[in-house]
């Protein structure tokens, strides 16, 4: 018996649809069976080291708005210390969401060198998060006022941004989506806050320097 080219077709196209379905239900179930990222996963140590990281700019967001007057600099300390805490919001739910504890006793930044060994300052050993002011500047920082509190809060910043720039472009590596938008979200605000931060240095007739890590 031989059947009608539409219904030849029809039938194909019943098929490969029925392929494809049980294609992706397959997909899904092994999606479902795998569960939430691991305590060591990368994903959990991103969300864990770049809440430290967000809570450190915040801190020097909240100090630069109490010690100087300059519209463009509190403005520019408004967005940071709102975004960044806003996120540290973000990256505690996902923890909580996993059921993962909010501290380890993985070292700071393993999830970052287990595949960045050569990327600058994550040596096997290093333990420090790119960008961190220590301890000092930010007293520094805390006992400045006007253009010096201003200076000082730009060349401290820039790095703690290039510090979460590399961040953010090690956890695009996630298999988790909302992660890695996270990430693109981090990679371009602060790519132009960088921008943004050295034409104002440059207006108070400054230059960058380098932080040290902190330990």
């Amino acid at each position: 018996m031989r059947f009608p080219a539409f219904l030849r077709r029809r039938g194909v196209l019943v098929a490969v649809t029925a392929v494809l379905t049980l294609a992706l239900s397959a997909l899904g179930l092994r999606l479902w069976y795998a569960g939430p990222p691991g305590d060591t996963s990368l994903e959990a140590g991103f969300a864990r080291d770049m809440q430290a990281h967000h809570a450190q700019a915040v801190q020097m967001a909240l100090i630069i708005r109490d010690r100087t007057t300059d519209r463009e600099v509190r403005t520019l300390a408004y967005d940071i210390a709102t975004t960044q805490q806003q996120q540290v919001g973000q990256m505690y739910a996902w923890l909580d969401l996993w059921g993962l504890p909010q501290a380890s006793l993985e070292p700071r930044m393993a999830w970052m060198r287990q595949g960045h060994q050569n990327m600058p300052g994550m040596g096997p050993r290093s333990a420090q998060m790119p960008g961190m002011a220590t301890r000092e500047q930010l007293k520094q920082l805390e006992q400045a006022s006007g253009k010096e509190a201003e200076t000082l809060f730009l060349r401290l910043m820039i790095p703690h941004h290039q510090g979460g720039v590399q961040m953010a472009q090690a956890a695009q590596g996630s298999g988790q989506p909302q992660v890695r938008r996270m990430a693109r979200s981090i990679l371009a605000a602060q790519k132009a806050e960088i921008e943004l931060m050295r034409g104002m240095l440059a207006a108070r007739g400054a230059a960058e320097t380098t932080s040290p890590q902190a330990r």
